[in-house]
């Protein structure tokens, strides 16, 4: 909580501490001077004294006012820019994860943390600028005015302050564990709901809305029942501490009548003293309703910090080279390359060997979880190799910047993803100075100007979130368009036209082998048809490459390769 704590701004801070002293010290002069009047103005009949010291509370009250609007201005503001902070804080630490942490924490579990966990630390940050502060000075300040109206009426105290502390103590017990717990339960709430979110196409086809809908229930429940019962034991607090507050009043109203019977105190002094027992019970209510909340917050507080703490496991070089577009002379290279995921017992790729330059097609083939994805994401350090090294342009990748290194290299992951707005903010993606003719000539290699121009608004027609509005196949030519209207070295293609017919596939190779003669195009398919022009093809399985050549060679020669293509294509369409 402390580490959290540290992202505030002190002034203002300090501001709000200052306000609510101010504000306390009002509070607690106002019950002196209700004694006042009673026992100098009511009992004497002096009604100029009256409107004197009437007056007086009249401007300490507004004093009072003023102190509480300012208080509740700074801390309401202090607490809204650390949670601002700290969202930033953490959607920039996501950002910057490596693939695997990023799966390790799950996007359900960053959003609750990033929302639900944040509002915690910011309500329980207000609070504390605001009762933590207020609570112990008047539980002082009273206890002490109260002290010097009556000490023999302070004995009640000693009654009731250990009740005080027994009814909190039992109720933080009991409801500070399923506070934690609601956290965890929030998180499997939005891992359930954003599954059903991403998934409804596939729930819809295969009729398991009522399937989905029980599994949300359950979580629901789950997460409902641990809250009804914390909010159940909390909701004793108020009706415990109006039966001590009570219970206080009868106390020194029975024990001060009798002092007042024998001349031994002035009804003033016992309405101060009773408006000075109630701010004490007043500041312990708010001293047990910030420990039942920092608890929650201080869990909350945990898990930001669990990722801002993370160490990236991809980091730029202190000593980095520069690197910059090469064009017509761009080389790759993989040079004995190794990768293994974090705690896997074996290497997902092994001892890779080629090389690339300019105007050169590499294509991956091979088997369902043979390393082809694996394959090219360490080429933008989205993995970092685990030995070995990669070499573009013959800079060491692990020597030059991430910014500078994705700056040469368009990518079009496996998934086509397209984000909310028009076509032509996607595309700005690839290149924000892009001009609308550049737009178009990246739409007509990527064979998707002809369904663009027929819609009724063009670059400016919407995009659903995930690119909803638009078939597989229409996804992935934007996603490919958006890739190719950056100036790159590098073109990476992740599967990326495992969705379109043939034709198309054949009229997109060829488009791109006349525009793509300046740069190194690597293509990841499934397909042999895709790749039969490609100059070098790696043939994958297991992790390891297990055939290298143009398609003829290893044709020829690669037996894993000739179990593709023949279970895919007939003998005469592979010549």
């Amino acid at each position: 909580m402390i580490k959290v704590v540290k992202k505030i701004s002190f002034t203002s801070a300090l501001l709000a501490i200052g306000f609510m002293v101010f504000q306390v010290i009002a509070d607690l002069y106002l019950p002196n001077m209700t004694s006042n009047i009673i026992d100098n103005g009511v009992a004497q009949g002096d009604i100029n004294y009256i409107w004197r010291i009437g007056g007086v509370m009249m401007v300490i009250s507004v004093i009072s006012i003023i102190a509480a609007f300012g208080n509740a201005f700074f801390a309401t503001r202090e607490s809204q820019r650390l949670g601002k902070k700290l969202r930033s804080d953490i959607y920039e630490k996501a950002e910057n994860f490596s693939i695997d942490k990023f799966d390790r924490y799950g996007a359900a579990s960053l959003i609750t943390r990033t929302t639900n966990d944040v509002n915690q630390i910011q309500r329980v940050m207000q609070m504390f600028l605001r009762l933590m502060i207020q609570a112990p000075i008047m539980l002082l300040g009273a206890s002490f005015l109260a002290y010097q109206k009556d000490a023999q009426l302070t004995r009640v105290f000693f009654v009731v302050i250990p009740l005080v502390i027994i009814a909190v103590g039992g109720i933080m017990y009991f409801a500070v564990p399923l506070f934690r717990s609601m956290q965890k339960k929030t998180d499997r709430i939005n891992l359930v709901f954003r599954e059903e979110l991403t998934g409804v196409r596939v729930i819809r086809a295969f009729n398991k809305e009522a399937y989905e809908t029980d599994r949300f229930d359950q979580a629901n429940s789950d997460f409902a029942r641990t809250a009804i019962k914390v909010n159940t034991i909390v909701a004793f607090m108020m009706p415990l501490m109006t039966l001590i507050m009570s219970g206080t009043n009868i106390g020194i109203t029975w024990f001060g009548g009798h002092y007042i019977a024998d001349m031994q105190l002035q009804v003033g002094n016992m309405i101060a003293f009773i408006t000075y027992a109630m701010q004490i019970l007043i500041s312990f209510m708010m001293l047990s309703m910030i420990f039942v909340m920092v608890p929650r917050a201080q869990a909350s507080a945990d898990r930001i910090n669990e990722v801002l703490e993370e160490t990236d496991d991809i980091t730029d070089s202190k000593q980095t080279e520069k690197i910059s577009l090469s064009k017509d002379k761009a080389t790759l290279e993989f040079e004995q390359v190794n990768f293994r995921y974090a705690d896997a017992d074996s290497l997902a790729l092994e001892d890779v060997n080629f090389k690339a330059k300019a105007g050169q097609t590499v294509a991956i083939i091979g088997g369902t979880g043979s390393g082809k994805t694996t394959f090219v994401n360490l080429i933008p350090r989205l993995h970092e190799v685990s030995s070995g090294t990669i070499f573009l342009n013959g800079h060491d990748i692990q020597k030059v910047q991430q910014h500078d290194l994705r700056d040469l290299i368009g990518f079009v992951p496996q998934t086509a993803v397209l984000f909310r707005g028009t076509i032509r903010e996607n595309m700005r993606y690839g290149n924000e100075k892009a001009t609308e003719e550049q737009m178009w000539q990246a739409l007509k290699t990527a064979q998707a100007q002809d369904f663009v121009a027929a819609m009724p608004d063009g670059l400016d027609s919407h995009v659903e979130q995930g690119g909803g509005n638009f078939s597989g196949g229409q996804r992935q030519r934007l996603a490919i368009a958006r890739a190719l209207i950056k100036t790159a070295d590098l073109y990476v293609f992740d599967d990326s036209f495992s969705a379109l017919d043939f034709k198309t596939d054949a009229n997109l190779r060829q488009a791109l082998q006349q525009e793509m003669q300046e740069a190194i195009m690597v293509i990841v398919a499934q397909r042999v048809s895709t790749i039969m022009d490609a100059d070098i093809i790696l043939v994958l399985e297991a992790g390891k490459v297990v055939g290298k050549g143009t398609h003829q060679e290893l044709l020829k020669n690669n037996k894993t390769y000739q179990e593709i293509a023949y279970s895919q294509l007939r003998e005469e369409d592979l010549t």
